[in-house]
């Protein structure tokens, strides 16, 4: 082998003697030095300029090449400089292969060398960007021969491709950037070739390659204002969780107190640290959010109602929360206000949507709850108008006659206490009258107006008591006419059917009343709660409660069949609603077997609907559950049967307000019938009352995985910088299909991928609103199973590297302080409480529960000794034992159940952290503490004398010192806590620790003694 002189001659004795290209990387390695860099010689340039001498280009020198970029012996800067040298692109083949090697590397460019190589990859990237422009000019330019079209465009493509995939990244849009800032005058180059080809886009023949080229010139000439349009973004986010927390109280939990709703709140701004006018701005802006994006009918009423009823209600608890802040709530109010004025085209769509001035009713409704002066409100209402006089158009003739949603809300509130008081009346002295007023309330939106007032303002349950009461009452017969009896039936039927209405709209628990003596359960109750279908609940059609006397199913079907109409009087409503079922199955069974045709069987369905349509709601609730038994090929049958209930009759001996009665029960048979025939795939027309009844149903999209959908919703809301009510149901949904642990574990890995500190923030604000679905199960996923995996395997241990190992400290302990606080209140949403609850044996092998034995955690807590055998290691922390010590017994100095799986979870976690802090190996699973530790202290209410700080073992006090570098930058809460003296450099850990155990054991003969303690820990450092 000859001694090579220089590079040139190693390429081309390479090329005589038909290397491989492993060989000729070992070969390459033995002729230069090693001190040398193969980007100081120019490897890749002199491997390009060989490769291309001829007409097409040398593939075997080509494979060298890209043997050399796979094995890392020339970097991307130098590749991607060298490719955009060459400038004959006539040479179509040259231009293809040099377009393959960008694909190498182009979706993953990356750069680990100096400050100096990664400014030489973005100018590189800048060259091959105008690289890629030019040929794509020069393709364009060659369109223009008849005879060189088709060659010309194929070409054409494969540029276009590679220009989309590399300005498809914002990381590379990013880098580019940075180049342009560099080198200003290379930029004007890019800009004059981005000028040549968009002179000649039109030339393109195809569609979609024209698009594409238009897409790529856009992303080139939004380069230079990427920075300004991100510092945009991100400060319109403003306060996300606060957003995203009341936009869930909106859509899915009207009906809940507000004070839990106000803690929660409460907390947000304590643990953001936002100031209160920017806090009820945030408020007021999702609820206008929430006010424009909800669909039309029953959803835009219930938001109209939260905003300018529940909301103020809000406002007025939120005053009794804020007196240190600052002595006058209503000066922030109206400061809020203030903001909000400058936020027109927020203030015009909602204006435009509610077809009013949206502004003056809120300002009206809180002057009247004291949240703001008369002044302060005229002066307000004054720039309005002011704004709206310069504002298009914002209500159009058409809507001139239309009354606005909000006046007809602020209407209804005491239209609904009216209503109260008329159904506390005798019913027995004037049914007709109890009717008239009934029947007022089914026409038009009056129902779901009133509902949604009383939703709001928590007199819905009274307003479901009252109407199972007037239920109950119809069991009453006497000896009555045919007049009486019509108006018995109709009396039962439209409070059957407004009590499901309420049940499908606002939820069963709403209709639950307070225990009673046994035996008294209303019928309403009892049918709902075993024969109505919901969401989650499955039903036995062969349960004993489809299976009364069968000697009344035996007289319900003879009347059925044999009679012409339904007859009314002396009629048992709720026997009959409870025997429809058992009928129903006669029915369908004698249908099946030829014994009744489609005639008579059209005709008992049309006796069932014809006079109430309440026993055709709880014949199709049968229905529903029998189906769900069927198989797909057995349907048919009883899915007729449901078209034939659902249709209403058009005859002139139906009873009074007919028509009003067949549009709630359509709205009912749909809700019920959904899944059924999603499932078959049938088709059910029920009468369309020009609005989409369930507007949040079916959202996910078909044939898509689930985690799929789930980091696609994620990554739409983190880059808007806040969450909508459809994402919000979506979540809602898949957090409900794919379980607490696939949910949270997925969203936390979402989390663990954010490297820039800003996103990680914001993904941390939207995660702990997106955790509120299901606050108390969640926490107990994210602290019991995901955070121990993640601390104890070491190979995840750079996962937890800042900034994302930080903010997932940060969630943590917002999760845990809120599922703690709003726990030891008892305040879950309603929402919540309809999930499954986790089982506590799941948590109970944390901890033995034998009161007669120490548990670990007592012992624990309890021991002053220094066991570093035990918690050396965090691959022990489960099975740590210890003897019991002399000290105070825990169970003296907290007063926690541990038989509740979230004190368990908490108590767990405290002691894996303390052996982690007493543990040998250090390394980011040690930082990851200490930024817990920090976030706890940050998160501690002023006064509090409950957190999740009690759970910490006596042991970590010395651990924590050890730790917490001298100068460490745990900051002490605001407020008046104790005063704290530094004897010297490291006494800030020390001072921390004393805030800690001050806010968290108030007996004082204990507090002293782990004073004591901690001092003589102290000073042995």
């Amino acid at each position: 082998m000859m001694k090579v002189v220089n590079l040139k001659q190693a390429i081309l004795q390479a090329w005589k003697e038909r290397w491989s290209d492993y060989q000729w990387a070992i070969n390459m390695k033995k002729f230069f030095p090693k001190g040398t860099t193969w980007d100081i010689l120019n490897l890749a340039e002199a491997l390009l300029e060989q490769a291309m001498i001829g007409p097409s280009p040398n593939p075997l020198l080509l494979s060298y090449l890209k043997y050399a970029i796979s094995s890392q012996m020339v970097s991307y800067s130098t590749v991607l400089m060298a490719i955009s040298k060459f400038d004959d692109f006539s040479r179509d083949l040259c231009i293809q292969s040099l377009l393959g090697i960008m694909d190498m590397f182009c979706d993953r460019l990356s750069c680990r060398g100096k400050a100096e190589e990664c400014i030489s990859l973005c100018r590189a990237l800048m060259s091959s960007l105008n690289w890629l422009l030019r040929c794509a000019a020069f393709y364009l330019e060659k369109m223009k021969e008849p005879l060189e079209q088709g060659a010309a465009e194929s070409q054409l493509e494969m540029c276009l491709e590679r220009l989309a995939k590399v300005l498809g990244s914002t990381k590379n849009r990013a880098l580019i950037l940075i180049a342009k800032l560099e080198e200003t005058p290379s930029w004007g180059a890019v800009e004059q070739s981005v000028a040549k080809m968009g002179d000649n886009v039109g030339l393109i023949g195809s569609t979609m390659l024209q698009n594409q080229a238009e897409v790529c010139i856009g992303l080139v000439k939004s380069i230079p204002t990427m920075l300004s349009v991100h510092s945009e973004q991100l400060n319109k986010t403003g306060f996300p969780t606060v957003h995203a927390v009341v936009l869930l109280e909106g859509t899915m939990n009207l009906t809940g107190e507000p004070q839990p709703l106000v803690e929660q709140l409460m907390m947000v701004k304590r643990m953001q640290r936002i100031p209160s006018p920017l806090f009820i701005l945030e408020i007021w802006k999702a609820c206008f959010v929430g006010l424009i994006e909800s669909p039309e009918g029953t959803e835009e009423l219930k938001w109209t109602a939260f905003t300018f009823l529940k909301i103020p209600q809000v406002l007025v608890k939120l005053k009794k929360y804020m007196p240190g802040e600052k002595q006058d709530f209503t000066e922030d109010v109206n400061c809020a206000f203030e903001f909000l004025l400058k936020l027109t085209p927020l203030l015009d769509k909602a204006d435009q949507r509610c077809n009013c001035d949206c502004i003056n009713f809120l300002l009206q409704e809180c002057s009247k709850q004291g949240l703001l002066t008369e002044a302060n409100r005229e002066n307000l209402e004054a720039k309005r108008t002011a704004d709206r006089e310069h504002a298009p158009c914002l209500s159009s003739a058409e809507n001139a006659n239309i009354q606005p949603n909000p006046s007809l809300i602020l209407r209804a509130e005491p239209t609904v206490t009216n209503i109260l008081k008329t159904m506390d009346s005798d019913h027995s002295k004037s049914p007709e009258g109890l009717l008239g007023v009934l029947g007022h309330m089914l026409s038009g939106k009056s129902l779901d107006l009133l509902l949604a007032a009383a939703a709001a303002t928590g007199k819905l349950k009274s307003f479901a008591q009252k109407f199972i009461k007037l239920n109950e009452f119809t069991k009453q017969i006497n000896a009555e006419s045919s007049k009486a009896a019509s108006v018995r039936a109709l009396l039962f039927d439209i409070s059957f059917l407004m009590l499901c209405h309420v049940a499908q709209t606002y939820g069963s628990e709403v209709i639950i009343g307070e225990a009673g003596p046994p035996g008294e359960v209303p019928f309403f109750e009892t049918w709902m709660q075993t024969c109505m279908p919901e969401e989650g609940k499955i039903l036995n059609p062969d349960h004993p409660c489809f299976r009364p006397d069968s000697t009344k199913v035996e007289l319900l079907v003879a009347l059925l069949n044999n009679s012409s109409e339904m007859k009314l009087a002396q009629m048992k409503w709720q026997e009959a609603c409870l025997s429809i079922s058992a009928a129903i199955l006669e029915i369908l069974n004698a249908w099946e077997n030829g014994v009744l045709t489609f005639e008579s069987v059209q005709k008992i369905t049309d006796n069932i609907k014809g006079k109430v349509c309440s026993m055709a709601v709880c014949a199709v609730a049968w229905l529903v559950a029998h189906i769900r038994m069927l198989g797909l090929d057995e349907r048919e049958k009883s899915l007729q049967m449901i078209r034939q209930l659902a249709t209403p009759l058009f005859g002139e001996n139906t009873l009074q307000f007919y028509s009003e009665r067949v549009v709630i029960m359509s709205s009912i048979l749909e809700r019920m019938c959904a899944d059924v025939l999603q499932q078959t795939a049938a088709q059910v027309k029920f009468p369309s009352t020009g609005v989409d009844t369930m507007p949040y149903w079916n959202l996910l999209p078909a044939k898509k995985p689930i985690k799929e959908v789930l980091m696609g919703v994620f990554s739409k809301v983190l880059e808007k910088g806040w969450v909508d009510s459809r994402s919000i149901h979506i979540f809602d949904t898949l957090l409900h299909m794919g379980g607490v642990y696939w949910f949270c574990n997925n969203l936390v890995k979402e989390l663990l991928k954010e490297t820039r500190k800003e996103h990680a923030i914001r993904a941390v604000e939207l995660l702990y609103s997106i955790f509120c679905l299901d606050m108390q199960q969640l926490t107990l996923t994210l602290l019991g199973h995901i955070l121990p995996s993640l601390l104890t395997d070491s190979s995840k241990w750079h996962m937890l590297m800042d900034p994302p190992g930080k903010a997932l400290a940060k969630l943590s302990v917002w999760c845990a302080s809120s599922s703690y606080t709003s726990h030891n209140k008892g305040q879950a949403s309603v929402w919540q409480r309809k999930r499954h609850r986790e089982d506590i044996e799941d948590y109970i092998s944390l901890f033995p529960l034998d009161d007669t034995q120490p548990s670990k955690l007592m012992r624990l807590l309890s021991s002053n000794e220094e066991d570093t055998s035990i918690l050396s290691s965090p691959s022990k922390w489960n099975h740590a034992d210890r003897t019991m010590s002399s000290s105070l017994s825990a169970s003296q100095l907290h007063t926690v159940s541990m038989r509740d799986p979230l004190n368990r979870v908490l108590a767990n976690l405290f002691l894996l952290i303390s052996s982690i802090l007493g543990a040998k190996t250090a390394g980011t699973h040690t930082q990851f503490v200490q930024w817990f530790m920090e976030e706890c202290v940050e998160c501690l209410e002023q006064g509090s004398r409950c957190s999740i700080l009690q759970f910490m073992p006596f042991t970590m006090v010395s651990s924590l010192l050890g730790v917490v570098p001298c100068g460490a930058s745990l900051t002490r809460p605001s407020g008046n806590w104790p005063p704290l003296n530094e004897p010297c450099s490291g006494a800030g850990a020390f001072g921390i620790l004393f805030i800690i155990f001050w806010a968290n054991f108030p007996t004082c003969c204990f507090f002293w003694q782990l004073q004591l303690h901690t001092l003589s820990v102290f000073l042995q450092f």
